[in-house]
């Protein structure tokens, strides 16, 4: 059996495969943070298609934390019935479906300009680019109103009977803001040491936990890199990866970048993958590579040599839905396809 198509279990659940479906916004659910019938035939179609699991896009936990004024959110019960509507449907193509909960932080959306429908937050009032507005630095007490967001979010995760939760940590929206020293220069509880920058992030977790059932696993997705030498580095990022699995988090799927307008300096297949299976050894947690990933002998290799647990692609499964089918096929193994395409198998 080709790895790729191996299960996996984390805590209560059993992956069918190693094909993470990413996190990937589609800018259409209402200003209410409904998810909308695209979503429906979006996320069904990769279900279809054979992918083990799949991250519902950044969904916010506070309307001022959308990334954009089409997210999706869990900042209140009344959307929990449209993403448990698209659970279901995936979870009938036999597909684990679980939500990326985030706050953009300093890269929030807004009506004037694109950044932000209210002032912004951010550990510091420091903007993300020149052309950006300047957030205001978060009060302690505003950060516990944060948190609990966080944690109602959870809840409201579970009434929509999902299978995982993943935080975004990444790309340069709050969580990641706080762990970098380029957005961070806080001088109290929150900033400073590594240590100190960490901690909103592992109250997220604790919180979270405290909420989301003890069978379901807990993802954070982290930018290992800000691709600037005075950010974050990779050696920062495994001492977060080992914090996060002593607080009970299961998975770190290792992206990069976007917390500056730095780039990486070379940008292929499986670039950002050192950091997976660095992150993989030295913190002693299963991590999901990404990034521009798309051959199925490649993505077969990844798991098989130990570099990653899981193999996320992004772009590749919006080109080509039904990418795990196909990929079955030029691994040489039998896979289970939806029965009315059975004649086309």
């Amino acid at each position: 059996m080709p790895t790729l198509f191996s299960p996996l279990t984390l805590r209560g659940l059993t992956l069918r495969n190693r094909i993470v479906m990413p996190p990937m916004c589609m800018y259409c659910a209402g200003t209410d943070g409904l998810a909308a019938d695209w979503h429906l035939s979006h996320y069904h179609a990769r279900a279809q298609g054979g992918v083990g699991l799949i991250l519902l896009e950044a969904t916010a936990v506070e309307p001022r934390g959308r990334i954009s004024a089409g997210d999706l959110g869990l900042w209140d019960d009344a959307q929990i019935a449209s993403l448990a509507r698209v659970a279901a449907l995936a979870r009938a193509e036999g597909a684990a479906i679980g939500v990326q909960l985030a706050h953009a932080g300093r890269k929030a959306w807004s009506a004037d300009n694109g950044h932000g429908p209210e002032d912004p937050v951010a550990p510091s009032a420091l903007p993300y680019d020149a052309d950006w507005r300047t957030p205001r630095a978060l009060t302690e007490t505003e950060i516990d109103a944060i948190v609990a967001a966080w944690q109602a979010a959870a809840r409201r995760a579970a009434a929509a009977n999902l299978d995982a939760i993943e935080i975004h940590g990444a790309h340069g929206y709050l969580v990641n803001e706080f762990l970098s020293p380029l957005s961070n220069t806080r001088a109290d509880a929150y900033g400073g040491s590594p240590e100190a920058r960490r901690r909103f992030l592992l109250r997220v977790v604790d919180a979270i936990r405290a909420a989301w059932p003890e069978s379901k696993p807990l993802f954070v997705r982290l930018s290992a890199v800000d691709w600037r030498p005075d950010g974050v580095t990779l050696d920062d990022t495994v001492a977060t990866a080992r914090a996060l699995r002593d607080h009970g988090v299961d998975a770190i799927h290792c992206s990069s970048g976007g917390l500056v307008s730095a780039r990486p300096p070379d940008v292929g297949p499986g670039y950002q993958v050192p950091f997976a299976a660095r992150v993989r050894q030295e913190a002693a947690i299963p991590t999901v590579a990404v990034g521009l990933i798309t051959a199925p002998e490649y993505a077969d290799a990844l798991i098989r040599t130990g570099q990653a647990d899981l193999v996320a692609l992004g772009r590749e499964l919006l080109r080509h839905p039904h990418w795990p089918l196909d990929a079955a096929r030029a691994l040489k193994h039998d896979i289970a396809w939806p029965k009315q395409y059975e004649r086309a198998r």
